[in-house]
């Protein structure tokens, strides 16, 4: 079904994983897509084409999600390439690992800098854009209402501080018939965190369905968030952990 015909989304971050999932599947429900990345060109470009070969509008904006000016910017190259905007997903993010003992105040402030103040300058830019029926989805983490693993502490505490987000802005753009979201990813296979990993079998055996997560099991929550089935869904966290939290 094409329940998003006629719509205009933006993924950060959507060139690879989880991110190129959704970027798929919101143009398989019938809508454009501009996708920002930071390095994976190539992948972006690629992604591109193929959402063009299947007759939607599709362009790939380089932007680091940790400069405010390039996320003004591509925020506002999407709405040009498009010619509007109606649904913002906030995928972009990064993770880095340490003990709090041995954590640096870099890795800290670049983890704050992409994964908090991405989504929320990214929504500040999107906003003036956003009409009735708007969509504000952010992807998030499973591990922001329970951590393990050594190590994780800030990453976790990253995706924590969305849950905030998501509340608060839900408030604010309620009222124009806006709704904000967050998705919380469990143990999902990508290059990042992949399901053949020497990690995975403990992370299997915290998930009562026993397996990970696909990217294409995210994007699904997501594309429906985005489809005027969810309009009375509003600042609400939809985790796919396969039960890992139950």
């Amino acid at each position: 079904m094409q329940e998003l015909a006629g719509k205009n989304a933006l993924v950060t971050g959507g060139s690879r994983g989880i991110g190129a999932a959704i970027v798929r599947a919101l143009s398989e429900k019938g809508a454009n897509v501009a996708i920002t990345y930071e390095r994976s060109g190539d992948s972006a470009q690629k992604l591109v084409r193929s959402i063009e070969e299947n007759g939607r509008k599709a362009v790939a904006i380089q932007a680091d999600s940790a400069d405010p000016d390039a996320i003004r910017r591509s925020v506002e190259e999407a709405v040009r390439a498009l010619g509007g905007l109606d649904i913002l997903v906030n995928n972009a993010a990064i993770a880095r690992y340490n003990t709090i003992a041995d954590f640096n105040v870099e890795d800290f402030d670049a983890l704050f800098a992409v994964n908090v103040r991405g989504p929320v300058l990214a929504s500040k830019a999107a906003i003036p854009h956003l009409k009735e029926g708007g969509r504000v989805i952010t992807i998030g983490s499973a591990g922001a209402d329970r951590s393990v693993g050594e190590g994780s502490t800030v990453y976790y505490m990253t995706k924590a501080a969305l849950q905030a987000f998501n509340r608060g802005l839900a408030r604010e753009l309620g009222p124009r018939d806006i709704t904000v979201n967050l998705v919380q990813p469990g143990s999902t296979n990508t290059d990042a965190n992949p399901e053949t990993s020497e990690f995975a079998d403990f992370q299997r055996s915290l998930i009562p369905l026993g397996r990970f997560g696909q990217p294409e099991d995210v994007a699904a929550a997501v594309a429906f968030l985005a489809t005027p089935a969810a309009r009375q869904i509003n600042g609400t966290i939809l985790t796919v952990d396969g039960g890992a939290l139950a």
